[in-house]
């Protein structure tokens, strides 16, 4: 037990979890005040998803990255865990709102692009370093939202599958390669070393 606590600690999951719940919040009173429907728009449900995912996506890396490449312990498996959990908190914190007057779904939308969005995080983190993990799903999702490309052809379902319907086959196909791809290269390799400043 105290190995989990000092892990959760050095990994700073309390405050991430705090700004989670508190831009889940935030959002969620902002819609519940303006909108006229009591569900959200999908921009809403992605941006949502991509400011939880964000928040969690400085957890993926201690404050010794060079620690995680001992032998000491078995990171894969360890890394595995703390990706699936953090899909579980955004997933949770997302759909729980489901039960209020503000609705964010629906949660074949929110599983698929909290899934897809957190692995390319984990990709960021074993590219970038944990510190800048955050920005490949950003860079990713937000020219998608701003700036919505019209079209059927399968390249820009792919290439757009964040902002693609729920029951776009190319979108959760999409979602699910990333997913695999950065929880395969960040449970083999972790995140990668900084810099010695």
């Amino acid at each position: 037990m105290r190995y989990l606590a000092l892990h959760l600690r050095s990994r700073r999951v309390l405050a991430a979890l705090a700004a989670a719940c508190g831009g889940t919040v935030l959002v969620w009173s902002v819609v519940a005040a303006f909108s006229e429907v009591p569900d959200a728009d999908s921009t809403m449900v992605v941006l949502l998803v991509l400011l939880l995912v964000a928040s969690s996506a400085h957890t993926l890396g201690g404050p010794d990255d060079a620690l995680e490449r001992t032998g000491s312990r078995r990171w894969p498996p360890l890394r595995a865990a703390h990706l699936l959990i953090a899909f579980a908190v955004v997933t949770g914190l997302v759909l729980v709102t489901l039960l209020t007057g503000a609705r964010f779904g629906p949660a074949a939308l929110v599983a698929r692009d909290a899934a897809g969005l957190l692995g390319l995080a984990a990709l960021g983190a074993a590219v970038l370093g944990a510190a800048r993990s955050w920005f490949v799903p950003l860079a990713w999702a937000l020219p998608v939202l701003v700036f919505p490309f019209d079209g059927d052809a399968v390249v820009v379902r792919i290439l757009t599958w964040p902002s693609q319907p729920h029951d776009s086959g190319a979108a959760a196909v999409t979602a699910a390669v990333v997913a695999v791809a950065g929880l395969l290269a960040y449970g083999m390799r972790g995140p990668a070393l900084r810099n010695a400043a």
